[in-house]
């Protein structure tokens, strides 16, 4: 393995080896919590745009499978880890991670200080960081300043390149309901599980029209997840000003925060984001605590919400930071957090059919 850098806007840097593809690649640098569904992560596109650091010190003990991804490709920028498995043990695999990134020309880094890194990222915030390879390592001011000019996240609507292109429709094995899907980066698991709840689903691109969602005659409207600042994501949240009152509208992660700006809140950055599958969020109707899987850098501010009829339903146990609403006026259910886990906790799939409750309410 040749030798790298993982170098961060503010000059902090570690060595380690360079795994998957041999190149460089700019990218937020964030962390993971979760112990397992690397695989998930990766394929996760709400983490375009990306370079995720996994807490968990051993990461690809169990290899690569064609089944367990949430979409078809690899969105993040890098992938960042204490120790590489080069051997792995699962019937289901058939291949190596390593192969993994080489062939969807995604670079790692392996032998890193994750735990400085780590502890680094929650003192001074998350920020544009670069795996280097040796190679092309032509000093750590040098990059320090690609870094710092190379695109942010914030301001950005990066939803667009994670959506789909074209409508496209999903049977369900529900009794009732017609479901459309607002796609900012989709999850195959929140498809499943919703096709589980409902007759029948209609993904559509994140800039379809009022109209022409209306014209298929849903019974409910679902935002999903997806990357980036949710206040870029223009076209979208006029979608949901568009449908208010007009249906039940629900929405998770992206969804739930485009949601919340379409009601008159508005939304901020967090300090490190939330990212991993050991997230305590409370139901403050049943006093339910749920550990939940979490992937979003943005959130909604609370007393942004104050005037719209919005009521709190969830809250972050870690900061208190808003995880649920629910308006009666507006006919509107979200979460922060992804219920349909992928990787993380099954504690929250109840939401599924919460969500389906709302359509006869």
């Amino acid at each position: 393995m040749e030798s790298g850098f993982l170098i961060l806007e503010d000059g902090f840097y570690l060595t380690g080896r360079i795994f998957g593809a041999v190149r460089s690649s700019i990218g937020e640098v964030v962390f993971n919590t979760s112990m397992t569904g690397y695989q998930e992560i990766l394929t996760d596109p709400s983490y375009y745009g990306q370079i995720v650091t996994m807490t968990y010190p051993l990461i690809g003990n169990y290899g690569v499978n064609p089944e367990d991804v949430e979409s078809d490709r690899i969105w993040l920028s890098g992938f960042v880890v204490k120790e590489l498995s080069q051997m792995y043990s699962n019937w289901r695999a058939t291949q190596s991670l390593e192969e993994y990134l080489r062939q969807n020309d995604i670079v790692g880094i392996t032998g890193v200080d994750t735990r400085a890194l780590t502890r680094h990222i929650r003192l001074q915030g998350a920020m544009q960081g670069a795996i280097v390879p040796e190679s092309e390592m032509d000093g750590i001011e040098a990059w320090v300043k690609r870094i710092k000019d190379s695109p942010h996240l914030e301001g950005r609507n990066i939803a667009r390149d994670t959506s789909t292109d074209e409508p496209y429709d999903l049977k369900g094995s529900g009794e009732r309901f017609r479901v459309a899907v607002v796609d900012c980066g989709v999850k195959k698991s929140i498809l499943k599980y919703l096709c589980e709840e409902v007759r029948q689903v209609r993904v559509f691109p994140w800039d379809a029209s009022a109209k022409e969602i209306l014209a298929w005659g849903p019974d409910a409207v679902l935002f999903s997840n997806g990357p980036g600042d949710p206040s870029a994501v223009e076209e979208t949240i006029a979608l949901a000003r568009d449908l208010l009152g007009k249906l039940p509208l629900w929405g998770i992660c992206l969804g739930h925060q485009i949601l919340g700006i379409a009601m008159g809140g508005r939304t901020y950055k967090l300090k490190f984001g939330h990212h991993g599958g050991n997230h305590p969020v409370k139901d403050l109707a049943t006093g339910r605590i749920d550990i939940t899987a979490q992937n979003h850098n943005f959130c909604v501010d609370v007393d942004s919400l104050a005037s719209a009829q919005v009521q709190i339903t969830h809250k972050n146990l870690y900061d208190g930071t808003l995880e649920g609403i629910f308006s009666k006026k507006y006919r509107v259910m979200s979460v922060q957090f992804h219920p349909e886990a992928g990787p993380g906790p099954f504690d929250a799939r109840y939401i599924f059919t919460r969500f389906k409750e709302t359509i006869d309410a």
